[in-house]
């Protein structure tokens, strides 16, 4: 990490982002197999021959692997940029995530409805190799400078009072 008295070169600046943005990777790697096997799993049983079964099972897995990544990312990540209040920085994570979703589902949408690719190979195609790349570099530009922000942790960090033993008050 640089100090106050660190020049922001573009250099210093990558030298901050890579470490993260491997374990940003790291988590999404986590998050995709998580991603993997709840979409496949629902596909080859509950949504199995269900009208838009793939649509569902989109949202289903996209879900449990959202829940999957805010942990890993809040407490390992950005564990250093982290907000005290967990709630607040849960539902941000969450609303880009959804917001994330809509680019797979996107994909699924085009490639199945628009395209004709019906196979589970084309939907995992669309899904977790075209939609997960775009969703993944739009996820990471939010997390990074907004739910997680240096600026924004740090702000929150001052903004609360000290509790009588010296802590946080919302610790």
């Amino acid at each position: 990490m640089t100090t106050d008295t660190a020049p922001d070169t573009a250099p210093t600046r990558t030298a901050r982002l890579l470490p993260q943005l491997m374990k940003f990777g790291a988590v999404g790697a986590v998050g995709f197999v998580v991603n993997l096997a709840v979409f496949n799993g629902l596909m080859l049983t509950v949504f199995s021959g269900v009208h838009h079964g793939t649509i569902y099972a989109t949202i289903a897995a996209t879900v449990v692997a959202i829940g999957t990544n805010w942990v890993g990312n809040r407490y390992w990540a950005f564990s250093a940029q982290r907000q005290t209040r967990a709630a607040r920085e849960g539902v941000e994570f969450f609303v880009v995530s959804l917001a994330g979703m809509g680019i797979p589902l996107l994909c699924v949408w085009i490639s199945h409805y628009l395209l004709g690719y019906t196979s589970l190979l084309a939907d995992n195609i669309a899904n977790n190799v075209i939609g997960l790349g775009l969703g993944t570099l739009f996820r990471f530009a939010f997390y990074r400078w907004w739910v997680f922000s240096p600026k924004r942790a740090h702000r929150a960090t001052l903004s609360l009072p000290a509790a009588p033993d010296g802590g946080l008050v919302g610790d």
